[in-house]
């Protein structure tokens, strides 16, 4: 039977991720070696820890698995991290290892998808503040504007596993397709689709939503500036469930106090929001805490997802659903 350590500690992550039912299920397939504290371990005692396992299941906050961790260790043949991006967990000492990298990624990006395109229908409709109107005794009045996503033209930067499942979604709306991105996606892909390649510049000006899904890394860190903001067109949607480094979120405010069009913004600079931050109490902005995805629900589910993967790599087939690549990692958030 292989060895697998898990690293996540005691604690809520541990037990949404790792239910009674799911640990049964791991234990089932591997010996299971567990982190029993309420604390991830350094770098040292991990290094300890590892020797004479042949898997690592990881979460967040684990211990960056690099040389100092893996020099020595002939043993470990796969790394599967509960999380999405690998980017602040293995470097390129894993793939010269030919160690093989599992995570959540794909099954992440689907979640926040879904939550990316409840976010539009739900801004588009203006749907909280009719409901909190009803509450407060009011109703609709004449001259108000909700507006819906049908046929719309929707602009996309950054086309990676996030947006790919987002312009599925948006199949069904008839909505036209402009996307930004370094690393532009197959020809293939954009016929399928019926999407088009542009300029930041044509995007924010031509688009009624603009949905931001870059990663952050050295590239895209303050992509979205001040320049781009001014040009969207008055009652556009503004939408960011990627990292809120990836725009100028200064530049951001400044424009939305102008109200000229609304924005549906689920991560920040600073996280938690501060409490004296505009964006809680500006009338044109509906802050969501960093929940696009996963749903709680999905957490459980992508662990058992993962072990069968596991399952799958240790009785020899090559091709897994859940396998991030070395030229993947290089372009996954790095924090």
């Amino acid at each position: 039977m292989k060895k697998v350590l898990v690293t996540i500690p005691e604690g809520n992550v541990k037990n949404t991720f790792l239910p009674p039912h799911v640990c049964e299920y791991l234990e089932k397939r591997f010996a299971v070696t567990w982190n029993r504290s309420e604390r991830q371990w350094t770098k040292e005692e991990l290094r300890e820890r590892l020797f004479g396992h042949d898997a690592i299941l990881t979460g967040w906050g684990s211990s960056m698995l690099d040389e100092e961790v893996l020099a020595g260790n002939d043993e470990l043949r796969l790394i599967v991290h509960t999380g999405g991006t690998v980017g602040n967990l293995v470097d390129t000492f894993v793939y010269d290892k030919n160690i093989r990298v599992l995570s959540g990624n794909r099954l992440y990006a689907e979640s926040v998808a879904e939550g990316t395109l409840a976010y539009m229908l739900m801004a588009q409709r203006r749907i909280p503040d009719y409901m909190e109107s009803v509450k407060n005794g009011g109703w609709r009045t004449e001259g108000d504007v909700w507006e819906g996503l049908l046929d719309k033209t929707v602009g996309i930067v950054g086309v990676g596993t996030i947006s790919r499942f987002v312009i599925q979604l948006l199949q069904p709306f008839r909505v036209k397709i402009k996307l930004f991105s370094h690393h532009p996606p197959e020809r293939e892909f954009l016929e399928k689709y019926d999407c088009r390649m542009a300029s930041l510049e044509e995007i924010f000006s031509e688009c009624d939503i603009v949905s931001v899904h870059s990663a952050l890394n050295d590239e895209n860190r303050g992509l979205i500036r001040r320049e781009h903001f001014e040009l969207l067109r008055d009652g556009a949607l503004f939408l960011n469930t990627s990292r809120g480094d990836v725009v100028d979120e200064a530049a951001l405010i400044a424009e939305l106090q102008k109200k000229r069009f609304r924005a549906v913004l689920d991560v920040y600079h600073e996280e938690p929001l501060p409490g004296d931050s505009l964006l809680r109490r500006l009338p044109n902005v509906y802050a969501v805490p960093h929940m696009a995805g996963p749903t709680l629900d999905r957490r459980a589910w992508i662990t058992k997802a993962l072990i069968d993967e596991m399952e799958s790599f240790f009785v020899g087939r090559e091709n897994l659903n859940l396998e991030i690549t070395k030229e993947l990692a290089a372009r996954m958030t790095r924090m």
